[in-house]
């Protein structure tokens, strides 16, 4: 068994903190932008100690949110010379007053300055980038010079997985059966087969046209071809043992005078009495003594005693048997078994795909799928297939999973992984599953098993799910 990660997607944090980035004379560190419920917090620490305020002139550092055609001015910090400073205790005002700047006179500023502010959330803002601009001004106010240098982004956390998708074994014989019942009619007591009585005609017409359907394909051969006859249980037993046994060799010398198989390819097997139809059929009907007949059916008495007791003590509802339910137990099941060429080239697997998919095994069905993008409409078609084709096998059923929560079908994704067998794989996928619905205790479970059990990128998704939980903790 092989595995293939399909990555969908990079997570994109909603915070971010970072080494300490210069932009001249000012270096910034410990960047951190949060959503908190409607509000954005926003921090960094300003290093100011290597700042150079030349006389009368200002330092201004502005921090911008920019998105696009979008963007912010947050309140800024002024660093003023010793002129400008008195200039600006006589006017009492600041060239960004109505930013709410933060002043201070070259020389008295802190060296190391925690920025903290605090603004309200806009949809714009998810994507957004922060960037520090350093202005500087003259003695009257004029615009000398400004520099820009980005922070940080911003974005909310998205649940983005890396999907495994298991490339199953190659089968090294591709077997495969096709099965029906027939109700062939005989004359009472007779084996013979008579085409022409009652309603026999059709009913061979089936078995026929189910040979037909597999032995004219040339990509089809045909090994074994298997017939088991019932009677119903009316007595004697040893008659209807005669009757099964006959009958059915009858059916198999018809079809062998047809086909001309060769004689060991046919095998004919009976059952002289059908009592475990009988039994299905009185356990699912409405008759007056069904549970005093089940106790009959079920007992240790030789079949004959068994028919004897339900005609005699429960006589209307053996006639409405014998009416009802026993022409239905005389039957012939027929199975025919064939193997199926094996296909490597992807373009003839690809074709018949859109005409035959039963022809092709779980592994040509993923060869299949490399060939489109994953998440794509033909690639969740083929898992799709393969699971409705192969619908108790865990490795189908595990593929079809990861398709199902990239397609956000979260009913059918579960359904599907209860059948995906207890594997690393399995655990991983169950954890992708959980971080989809949001559910991070039990993703966290999983995901950290398949990771103590070889799946590497089990560690990043659960550094996925640490950071969901915490940003939608403090926004609920």
């Amino acid at each position: 068994m092989k595995r293939v990660i399909i990555a969908i997607a990079a997570l994109t944090c909603f915070s971010a903190t970072g080494y300490a980035q210069k932009i001249y004379d000012v270096a910034v560190s410990d960047f951190n932008i949060v959503k908190d419920g409607t509000d954005m917090n926003i921090d960094m620490i300003i290093d100011l100690s290597s700042l150079d305020v030349k006389n009368r002139r200002s330092v201004h550092l502005l921090p911008v949110l920019k998105n696009g055609a979008d963007s912010i001015v947050l309140s800024p910090i002024g660093i003023y010379s010793r002129g400008r400073y008195i200039n600006y205790l006589r006017k009492g005002k600041s060239i960004f007053e109505d930013l709410n700047e933060e002043i201070y006179r070259e020389g008295k500023q802190p060296d190391m300055f925690r920025y903290s502010t605090q603004i309200h959330y806009e949809p714009w803002m998810d994507g957004s980038e922060i960037f520090l601009n350093r202005v500087t001004c003259g003695c009257c106010q004029d615009l000398l010079s400004e520099e820009q240098a980005r922070i940080g982004g911003f974005s909310i956390p998205v649940f983005e997985p890396d999907f495994i998708y298991v490339r199953p074994e190659a089968e090294i014989l591709k077997t495969r059966e096709i099965s029906g019942t027939a109700f062939i009619d005989f004359p009472v007591s007779k084996t013979d087969i008579n085409p022409d009585y009652r309603n026999n005609r059709s009913e061979l017409a089936k078995i026929i046209a189910t040979v037909d359907s597999v032995r004219n394909d040339s990509d089809i051969k045909v090994r074994q071809l298997y017939f088991k006859g019932f009677a119903s249980p009316e007595s004697p037993y040893s008659n209807n043992e005669r009757l099964a046994k006959g009958r059915t060799a009858s059916l198999k010398k018809y079809v062998q005078d047809l086909y001309h198989f060769p004689e060991e390819m046919i095998v004919a097997e009976s059952e002289p009495e059908n009592w475990e139809g009988l039994r299905i059929y009185v356990a699912n009907s409405s008759l007056e003594h069904k549970d005093e007949i089940l106790d009959v059916i079920d007992c240790n008495r030789k079949p004959d005693d068994k028919e004897w007791i339900i005609k005699t003590d429960f006589p209307k509802d053996y006639r409405f048997l014998l009416d009802n339910c026993y022409p239905g137990l005389r039957k012939t099941d027929y199975k025919i078994e064939y193997t199926i060429q094996d296909f490597t080239d992807i373009n003839k697997i690809l074709e018949i795909f859109k005409t035959s998919p039963n022809k092709l095994s779980l592994n040509e069905l993923y060869i299949a799928s490399t060939a489109f993008e994953p998440g794509s409409e033909e690639f969740i078609e083929i898992f799709e297939t393969a699971v409705r084709m192969y619908p108790g096998d865990p490795v189908a059923n595990l593929n079809a999973a990861n398709v199902a929560i990239s397609d956000e079908r979260y009913k059918d994704a579960k359904a599907y992984l209860k059948k995906a067998g207890e594997t690393p794989e399995a655990d991983y996928a169950w954890g992708l599953y959980y971080l989809a619905l949001g559910d991070y205790d039990k993703a966290d479970e999983r995901l950290k098993k398949a990771r103590e059990d070889g799946i590497a990128e089990a560690a990043e998704m659960i550094r996925q799910g640490e950071k969901l939980r915490e940003y939608y903790t403090n926004n609920k």
